[in-house]
């Protein structure tokens, strides 16, 4: 699933060389893996009528392409002492408000009945957790972040903790 189209965070300028407090990659699970060897399998049915070998090649390619693309399209959640990032966005944690996390039903009204059309969101569509990080910077029009997390206690347990 992209992420929202809504408009970017104002962008901030985060301290660097701050350790990190908490890093987390949302990796595609082992069903998209399988949809995407399934997909380039389709190779196969469209070149075979040309050659067995052109099939499975094109196969391989499209693989490639699509796990090359899964790879790239992977965000990063990185918690520092200044600085929360949640893929391409990142803001200065003086900024961070509350930090609420759903899981199941409630995380699935949070991306969608109760969705906010101005929150910036890093969700992904195989990751069942979310988490609400509130913003409290008087100049941005986004209210809040909602991202995507396999760890959401310790996700929050970083954000809360200063």
């Amino acid at each position: 699933m992209p992420e929202s189209s809504s408009p970017a965070p104002v962008p901030h300028q985060p301290s660097t060389g701050a350790p990190v407090i908490y890093k987390e990659k949302l990796w595609p699970n082992a069903w998209m893996w399988i949809i995407a060897a399934g997909v380039s399998g389709a190779g196969i049915l469209v070149f075979a009528p040309i050659s067995a070998a052109a099939g499975y090649t094109a196969a391989a390619v499209l693989f490639a392409i699509i796990a090359v693309l899964l790879v790239l399209s992977t965000p990063s959640i990185v918690v520092t002492d200044d600085a929360l990032t949640v893929g391409r966005a990142t803001i200065e944690r003086k900024f961070v408000g509350a930090v609420q996390q759903f899981r199941g039903e409630e995380a699935t009204a949070e991306r969608g009945t109760r969705l906010n059309g101005l929150a910036y969101l890093c969700i992904r569509g195989w990751i069942d957790p979310v988490v609400k990080v509130d913003i409290t910077d008087p100049a941005d029009r986004t209210p809040y972040w909602l991202a995507s997390t396999r760890n959401p206690d310790q996700l929050t347990a970083a954000l809360t903790r200063r």
